[in-house]
């Protein structure tokens, strides 16, 4: 059968013949991978199902680079939706025409400052990693863009009131997205920490206090970025070449803890979309979920899977025994220690699983594995504990997870080194211990020692007696396999 090839057109707004006409309601610092397949996918959608109609202008946070692709596509781009849900393989691709204009702050600070000036715009948005909101002590220089997110941020700001004369009514609301504990909060920290350093009116401080809302937010997707592969294949289905083409697992959430002042439900109508974005008064919840059944479970198959020989989230998935390790673990062992409503459990711990099954993601272990101690503490070791608790006795796939992580650490699997990735402290621990323990062959020294450094854990757990026995007992289990 012949195979008709269709012309395949350079991606812009003249080719795709999409008007740029959206009036600019979000600023948005970042443009990389995670917010084009996020928040510029989610806007989009939000204009296309609703009323919105909100325009974004993306400010590159970094001296580096310039968004050029961004720039010849003119804000356009594709995301690839590709996974699974609720069993099913999903494969779909949408046009993004949310980003209306691109701003380089550090080579068109005035154009930068003008966007200040946007009569329509309410919300900004970030992604510039966990360390991006910080505080530098450095000064407002004229004409010249500060390095600092917070501080760049600062001097919009305070563009933006003294542009509208304090008007009360051009205050915005802050989304950040940031992977850390109240990055909504902990970003106003650091602007009131600039305008006291830069000694600004107080009148400005008043208006940033009382007229800005800053939200904590937490965000959920995988974002695997441009395909390696088949690109071809996509952009003769396309029709375009598409240089910011982006992967995404079908799986989403936006949780915004909701202001009492603000109804941020009327003014982002997600509730109108079929979208995962939650506003919520309480982000624990969320938070507690998340790190509690993805995390844990995520951290706890990588030793158990990585002993076996299995070197991806994918093949543990498709293994039976570490397969079953995995859903037990979560459905026995997680699951009863979280106090909240069965379906929202279940749903969750099902979308999680078909995360881990997605074939279009290529998620190893190893990378996973990057600081696993303190990773095991904040993911599982809570879920131990209340278990043991409540049961009076040990979950036994987070015991085996625990053994096999200490085994992992050895650094050896059979004749076979391993790639630690971990911290000098913690490799020459783990290296000190087992050499020790291959003179001695004493695994109950060698876990009291594991369970009684209070570095790793934060507490001494030497004195639980039968997690320090079900530990040894799974250790020598481990090693004599």
């Amino acid at each position: 059968m012949l195979t008709i090839q269709k012309e395949i057109l350079p991606l812009n707004r003249t080719t795709a013949k999409v008007p740029q006409q959206l009036s600019a309601k979000i600023l948005q610092f970042g443009g990389g991978n995670f917010l084009r397949a996020f928040v510029d996918f989610l806007i989009d959608q939000l204009n296309e199902l609703t009323d919105f109609e909100g325009g974004i202008i993306c400010v590159k946070p970094t001296p580096s680079g310039d968004y050029q692709a961004l720039r010849t596509q003119d804000g356009l781009f594709h995301v690839l939706t590709r996974g699974i849900n609720q069993g099913v393989v999903v494969e779909e691709t949408h046009l993004v025409k949310s980003v209306q204009q691109v701003v380089h702050p550090y080579r068109m600070w005035s154009d930068y400052l003008a966007t200040a000036h946007e009569p329509d715009l309410q919300f900004v948005v970030s992604n510039t990693t966990e360390a991006g909101i910080v505080f530098d002590k450095e000064p407002l220089m004229p004409n010249q863009s500060p390095i600092a997110f917070p501080a760049k941020l600062t001097a919009w700001l305070l563009e933006r009131w003294t542009y509208f004369d304090g008007d009360i009514d051009k205050g915005c609301i802050f989304l950040p997205c940031e992977l850390i504990a109240e990055n909504g909060q902990q970003l106003k920290h650091c602007i009131l920490q600039y305008a006291e350093y830069w000694r600004l009116p107080a009148a400005f401080v008043d208006w940033l206090v009382a007229h800005n809302t800053f939200c904590n937010t937490l965000v959920d997707r995988i974002v695997p970025g441009f395909p390696t592969t088949s690109q071809a294949d996509i952009f003769q289905k396309i029709g375009y070449t598409d240089e910011l083409l982006v992967t995404a697992e079908p799986y989403l959430l936006w949780a915004i803890e909701m202001p009492e002042n603000v109804d941020l439900q009327a003014l982002l109508p997600f509730h109108e979309t079929p979208f995962n974005v939650v506003f919520t008064k309480d982000l624990q919840p969320f938070r507690e979920q998340k790190v509690r059944i993805l995390n844990g479970a995520h951290i706890a198959m990588v030793p158990v899977g990585y002993l076996r020989g299995i070197a991806t989230v994918g093949e543990v998935m498709q293994d039976d025994y570490t397969s079953r390790f995995v859903e037990t673990l979560i459905r026995e062992e997680v699951i009863p220690t979280l106090d909240y409503p069965t379906e929202q459990l279940e749903q969750y711990t099902q979308a999680t699983l078909d995360r881990f099954r997605n074939p279009f993601i290529q998620h190893f272990l190893l990378d996973i594995s990057l600081n696993a101690i303190p990773k095991f503490k904040t993911r599982l070791l809570p879920s131990l504990l209340v278990y043991q608790n409540q049961k009076q006795q040990l979950p036994t796939r987070i015991v085996e997870s625990w053994a096999a992580l200490i085994v992992f650490y050895r650094g050896m699997r059979g004749s076979e080194s391993i790639p630690l990735k971990a911290t000098p402290a913690i490799k020459d621990f783990f290296q000190q211990a087992w050499t020790d323990w291959a003179a001695n062959r004493d695994t109950n020294k060698l876990v009291k020692l594991v369970l009684s450094t209070t570095d790793f854990w934060q507490q001494d757990l030497s004195d639980n007696v039968a997690l320090q026995a079900d530990l040894v007992a799974a250790v020598e289990a481990i090693n004599a396999a």
